[in-house]
């Protein structure tokens, strides 16, 4: 079984916001996997998934974002989930609007609910898709940015890059985190 976590905030004045990135990659996979609708536990929204390569949990924490391990380290707890089973997509300032970047691994890079999830897992090694949302522009706070939504000429851009992200998804359940990482990290990006 695998796990992929989306991470954002709950609630929908954070709905198309750019730290909801995760979500977005969800609810897209729902949509191609046609998943039922979600199941509140484990302080998140979790749905099934059966594509041809096996079980894949969907899960949403509705912890709000620096609190996303907690429902995440219950989740792996209890369906006894290994490390290297789970993804973890999540916004990045540090990458350009549109870049999908796959990890196996590291730090958190300052990404706050990915930080949580590697300290309540006690383990840097876990699998991550970091999603290019762009740095702040002149002197804007980076939680202000996170927090805006896409301005209107890069939502075509941030929709793509959610397609793309989804697509890499399908990938990794299917193929592994090798091909994964081969097939959609792009130098450069």
């Amino acid at each position: 079984m695998k796990l992929v976590v989306g991470l954002g905030n709950p609630g929908s004045q954070y709905s198309g916001t750019r730290h909801n990135v995760g979500f977005d990659v969800i609810s897209e996979l729902s949509l191609r996997w046609q998943c039922q609708k979600p199941q509140l536990k484990f302080d998140a929204e979790i749905r099934e998934a059966f594509p041809s390569s096996g079980k894949v949990l969907l899960a949403n924490p509705m912890t709000y974002m620096n609190l996303s391990g907690k429902s995440v380290q219950q989740i792996t707890r209890f369906y006894q989930i290994a490390s290297e089973d789970v993804v973890v997509i999540c916004d990045d300032i540090n990458l350009p609007l549109g870049a999908v970047r796959w990890r196996p691994g590291g730090s958190s890079g300052g990404q706050k609910g990915l930080a949580d999830i590697l300290q309540r897992l006690g383990t840097d090694q876990v699998p991550r898709l970091r999603l290019g949302v762009g740095r702040p522009p002149g002197q804007m706070e980076a939680s202000t940015w996170v927090l805006a939504r896409f301005r209107s000429e890069e939502r075509s851009e941030a929709e793509l890059m959610t397609k793309v992200a989804a697509d890499s998804v399908v990938c990794w359940v299917a193929d592994g985190l090798v091909t994964v990482m081969n097939k959609f990290n792009k130098s450069g990006s």
